[in-house]
């Protein structure tokens, strides 16, 4: 890979990233929104939270991370993106789950009266799972989602 498309694509990644950031903002949001005042359970809002999330991606990521995409199929490219997405939440959602058991307890010996150990730690183990799946997403959404947009 040349000089030049290994910045393109590393402006690509950076654009994914605050792509992502965006989607984590909308995930975050709506996770605690249900969590919080709907009372819905936290594995739940979490899969809602990050459907929501997902759609916004894909929207933001067609039109600005790889705009010469908008050649293809949207139909076709949102199902391949779902999929890669309904990937990292397979991987998510375990892992957010033992993230939980594992965080809570300590967020209870740690955290000041101002927040509760189960939003510090719901929190906190959603932000690990977002890290860790926003590999997954980038390298399968770029090698095989947005394959046919030049580097």
């Amino acid at each position: 890979m040349s000089a030049v498309n290994k910045k393109k694509e590393l402006a690509r990644f950076i654009r994914f990233g605050i792509v992502g950031t965006i989607g984590s903002i909308v995930d975050f949001g709506f996770l605690n929104l249900l969590t919080l005042v709907f009372n819905v359970p936290f594995l739940v809002s979490s899969v809602i939270s990050f459907s929501l999330a997902v759609i916004n991606n894909f929207i933001l990521n067609r039109i600005w991370t790889f705009p010469g995409s908008r050649k293809e199929p949207i139909v076709h490219q949102l199902l391949q993106f779902g999929l890669v997405s309904v990937v990292g939440l397979l991987v998510r959602t375990p892992l957010l789950a033992w993230l939980e058991k594992v965080l809570i307890p300590i967020a209870e010996d740690n955290v000041p009266n101002l927040l509760t150990p189960t939003i510090v730690g719901h929190n906190a183990s959603l932000a690990i799972a977002i890290g860790v799946v926003l590999v997954w997403n980038y390298f399968a959404n770029r090698f095989w989602t947005f394959k046919n947009v030049p580097a």
